[in-house]
């Protein structure tokens, strides 16, 4: 393995970051023939605003929980970088259907089902239990096991009770514990009382990156119960079990960490738009708009886990992480799946906003759209390219083509991601961030930037080069401006 790290500018970048004149950004940035790498100049940056929180409000969701180098924490173990994370940044600085438009298949949603009851029926002291390269965990502060995602949580009972002990001796001694690095496994620790959240991994992803999944984890809990009765429980009753009232929504929570290893969106907290000709999709949003009721806060279209659409109430605002569980909860649940006759009909919002779709021809070209809701990476012209992702941070949105035949087999499509997530813990590192990287494995070469403007992953084979990866970035950004009114969401709508 072989890994280049840049953190000088790109020879593509002029002194202030951009290369348009900084007077002329706002009204050069259709017509500029490379786009500017500032936020809100970037392709795919939004014209009208914003439709989530800021791209970067996780950090804030997430602060209280994450290290700080202020902090006196207690770290056990080997406090340094994974194995992988070090030999790159060793590399030194160097140059450079109507139902279709919700639901998914149901025989799909009953694999998943499936998959997830003969995760459950695991023997937690068998080999194939401890072979698992991630593990997440949910317990009370009373040690009452409330989750696990393999395994039984009674089988797990006493692991758990372990878990529970590390925490109080540490907090005994007027400490947090963090985390814990040792024999190549990373376990991170997260209290969100009356919750405490455990990830154990053996992948290259970071202390950082496993508490930002255990969130997720966390904010599923919270989607399901509110936070306000999750906390009246444990008020009145501190060893309930929790169990009772999250029974028979296990599988929402196996569903959203598999959608964690395989989703780019959920790694950079942006989401991904359903490839549409822009008047397509204005007239989608407009009658979205239209079709408005008393009291409606969000109109929001989904195709599978792309969106459509979103208009929102002018002072009312979405985080990322909303619109995954959102996702989540629409391909898990099996009442969106068999309801299909009915589903648009639910509510007179619902049919007047059908009714206007149609009267202006706007339905077929969603149904073409969902015919192909993705594009192939050879339509960019980068022969070497295998695949890409692409965020506009000002947007919160982000752009990536179909897996190649490679990485459609599921144990290599979470390879990729699981390199994907080595990049973003090199570029984002708290203490030594990176703005530029080149990697190389047996099997591909990958390369990674990050400037204020976006985030940018891509994948060549390994005949690639490393002057190929830096002369393909502005080709692949000339495409995408090019494309950027079908691919994003520029001018979203408001009541």
């Amino acid at each position: 393995m072989a890994a280049d790290v840049y953190n000088k500018g790109a020879l593509w970048e002029v002194k202030n970051g951009n290369l348009v004149p900084p007077d002329r950004l706002r009204q050069d940035r259709s017509d500029s023939p490379t786009p500017g790498l500032v936020e809100g100049t970037e392709p795919g940056a939004g014209q009208e605003g914003a439709m989530f929180v800021h791209a970067q409000s996780f950090e804030d969701l997430t602060a209280d929980s994450e290290p700080n180098t202020d902090d006196k924490a207690a770290e056990v173990g080997d406090s340094k970088l994974g194995n992988a994370q070090e030999e790159a940044l060793e590399g030194g600085e160097e140059e450079a259907q109507e139902g279709g438009l919700v639901v998914e298949q149901v025989e799909e949603g009953k694999e998943k089902v499936r998959n997830s009851n003969k995760a459950k029926e695991e023997d937690v002291t068998s080999e194939k239990w401890r072979s698992h390269r991630k593990h997440m965990f949910v317990l009370s502060e009373a040690g009452k096991p409330i989750y696990t995602r393999y395994g039984t949580e009674e089988a797990l009972s006493s692991i758990m009770g372990v878990m529970m002990l590390l925490m109080s001796f540490v907090e005994d001694k007027k400490n947090i514990i963090r985390s814990i690095h040792a024999d190549g496994y990373r376990v991170v620790f997260l209290r969100k009382s009356p919750l405490i959240l455990v990830g154990v991994s053996r992948t290259n992803c970071s202390d950082r990156e496993l508490t930002r999944e255990l969130q997720y984890v966390y904010y599923q809990i919270v989607s399901l119960l509110t936070l306000t009765q999750l906390n009246h429980v444990f008020q009145h009753r501190q060893s309930y079990d929790l169990r009772r009232l999250l029974a028979g929504s296990e599988h929402l929570t196996d569903n959203l960490l598999r959608f964690l290893d395989r989703d780019p969106g959920l790694l950079l907290s942006a989401v991904m738009c359903l490839p549409l000709a822009s008047s397509a999709r204005d007239v989608v949003s407009s009658s979205l708009q239209a079709a408005k009721a008393k009291n409606l806060v969000f109109s929001i279209l989904l195709a599978g886990n792309r969106l459509v659409t979103l208009v929102r109430k002018k002072d009312q605002f979405l985080h990322h992480m909303d619109l995954h569980l959102l996702f989540n909860l629409v391909g898990s649940s099996s009442s969106f799946r068999e309801d299909r006759e009915d589903f648009f009909n639910l509510s007179d919002c619902k049919k007047r906003f059908l009714e206007r779709l149609r009267r202006r021809s706007a339905f077929q070209s969603l149904q073409e759209a969902l015919s192909m809701p993705s594009y192939p990476v050879s339509q960019v012209g980068i022969p070497e390219l295998r695949h890409f992702v692409y965020k506009s941070k000002s947007s919160g949105l982000y752009t990536s083509p179909d897996f190649p035949a490679p990485y459609q087999v599921e144990e290599e499509h979470e390879r990729l991601m699981g390199l994907y997530q080595h990049l973003h813990s090199c570029l984002h590192h708290p203490t030594r961030p990176l703005r530029y990287i080149y990697h190389c494995t047996e099997t591909e070469n990958l390369y990674a930037l990050v400037t204020s403007g976006f985030e940018l992953y891509l994948c060549f084979s390994p005949l690639g080069t490393k002057g190929l990866a830096v002369s393909a970035v502005n080709k692949l950004l000339k495409w995408i401006r090019k494309e950027e009114d079908r691919l994003f969401i520029l001018s979203p709508l408001t009541y």
